[in-house]
């Protein structure tokens, strides 16, 4: 019997971090506030729409907004380290938007009476270089780092997308890997190769050995493809992070 696992939708995993992190009404109290307070910052926000990479935010009307789809950036980065994932401005995405998601721009524009700017794109990283539909959500800016989900699209991540990028969290957890790797590897070693009664101070030498040859490999892969920890490409714009 082949067993089946479901694949991973990044919008139900962004709702779950966000709802373990603050209400409902907390929420929209905030949101409230901000968007009562928006009409304070008309002249700076004009003049930052003039300015490349200037922070935005949106007129919204507070009750047409759906509460399920405002996000904190503390929640979108904490899906983004998670995944591997990066959220970036949408004119770094090399991908095409679907209609349906320009029809989404177009209906909240009239709803809401604004003209939608500074939109951000959560995606995997490829996205951001070449054709392909994994997941992409669309948002755009609220004010105070959040953020309204417009629409999402493609086909939901791989369900072991999670467990397969936890070692490229952080250096902490490459460490953790190459040592577990590095572990098994000395295990693997006939026990007879050396000595006839291999002691524990051989194993711990063969293990050291098996570290650093595994950490070498890891180090010299990291540096000719450029690579980084999820931490620190999360809203990288540069190719090769």
């Amino acid at each position: 019997m082949k067993l089946k696992i479901s694949r991973t939708n990044i919008q139900s995993r962004l709702t779950h971090q966000r709802n373990k992190q603050t209400s409902e009404e907390s929420l929209l109290q905030e949101v409230c506030q901000i968007l009562q307070n928006s009409g304070k910052s008309d002249e700076a926000i004009l003049k930052n729409l003039q300015e490349e990479n200037s922070e935005v935010s949106n007129n919204f009307i507070f009750d047409e907004l759906e509460s399920d789809r405002i996000y904190h950036i503390d929640q979108i980065y904490k899906i983004c380290v998670d995944y591997r994932l990066r959220f970036l401005d949408s004119r770094y995405f090399k991908s095409t938007l679907p209609s349906e998601a320009l029809q989404k721009i177009k209906a909240l524009e009239k709803t809401h009476q604004t003209e939608l700017k500074g939109f951000k794109i959560l995606a995997p990283s490829k996205l951001f270089k070449l054709e392909n539909a994994d997941d992409p959500l669309l948002f755009a800016p609220i004010g105070n780092d959040y953020y309204y989900l417009i629409h999402k699209w493609g086909n939901d991540l791989h369900p072991l997308r999670k467990m397969m990028m936890w070692p490229f969290k952080s250096l902490e957890n490459l460490i953790v890997l190459l040592l577990a790797v590095s572990f098994l590897l000395a295990l693997m070693v006939p026990e007879g190769l050396f000595s006839q009664h291999q002691t524990t101070t051989e194993f711990l030498m063969i293990f050291f050995f098996m570290f650093k040859w595994v950490a070498g490999l890891a180090i010299f892969y990291g540096f000719k493809k450029g690579k980084n920890f999820n931490t620190e490409i999360w809203n990288s714009k540069f190719y090769n992070a």
